[in-house]
């Protein structure tokens, strides 16, 4: 089947800016939550689950891997490793449960809700430059052969931080193959692809393996 519109393999260079938000405390960490921009909330959620993708250790958040190294709360820093990103079609609802969670211990153990921490967290955003790489798919087998010479960055783009421009609900991958060429089960598994046990290069593969499975390979 041939696409109306032909998928635009793309990449993009990032540069992070730190917001005006930051916090010495558990206390101010909750505070900081609440009044960051929805761009930093992803930007410490989403993004930072693809740079730990390179190692495939340490917590997948920043606010998890924060909490554990500068306050040294192990169980708290362990309840916000456990959320899921996939698991939330809006970053309000993400942002609220991040803050329930902070607010929560901090509530149960205000002696160490107020206790400096060993260094500052800075609440940053993201700011991405797209550039088309100069390659097209129209069908799934260019799509195929497109996907095996993508970099960490362009993986990164069109799976994770796609997300945020797509209402967190899919990848660019996802909706291209659903939309433009009707495989909507492919696109649901895609979707399913375990994001914090792969690497970027394990959930190509992954993708690859999906899509030979529907051309019958």
């Amino acid at each position: 089947m041939r696409a109306k519109e032909p998928f635009v393999f793309s990449t993009a260079s990032s540069v992070v800016r730190i917001g005006n938000e930051s916090a010495g405390c558990l206390a101010e960490l909750e505070h900081g939550i609440a009044q960051c921009s929805d761009a930093s909330i992803f930007h410490h959620t989403f993004q930072s689950l693809g740079h730990h993708h390179f190692l495939q250790e340490g917590f997948s958040n920043d606010f998890a891997q924060w909490v554990l190294a500068a306050c040294n709360r192990p169980m708290l820093a362990e309840r916000l490793a456990s959320i899921d990103i996939r698991d939330y079609v809006n970053l309000a609802d993400l942002r609220n449960d991040l803050r329930r969670m902070v607010g929560e211990y901090c509530q149960e153990n205000p002696r160490e809700a107020s206790q400096g921490a060993f260094e500052t967290f800075y609440f940053c955003e993201t700011i991405e430059e797209t550039a088309p790489l100069g390659r097209e798919a129209w069908t799934l087998e260019e799509f195929h052969d497109g996907l095996g010479g993508l970099s960490h960055a362009a993986m990164q783009f069109h799976l994770l931080t796609s997300r945020l421009r797509l209402h967190l609900q899919t990848s660019d991958f996802s909706r291209w193959i659903s939309k433009e060429l009707g495989c909507k089960s492919l696109a649901q598994k895609i979707d399913q692809i375990d994001l914090y046990t792969n690497t970027l290069d394990g959930a190509r593969d992954s993708i690859a393996r999906l899509v030979d499975l529907e051309l019958g390979r």
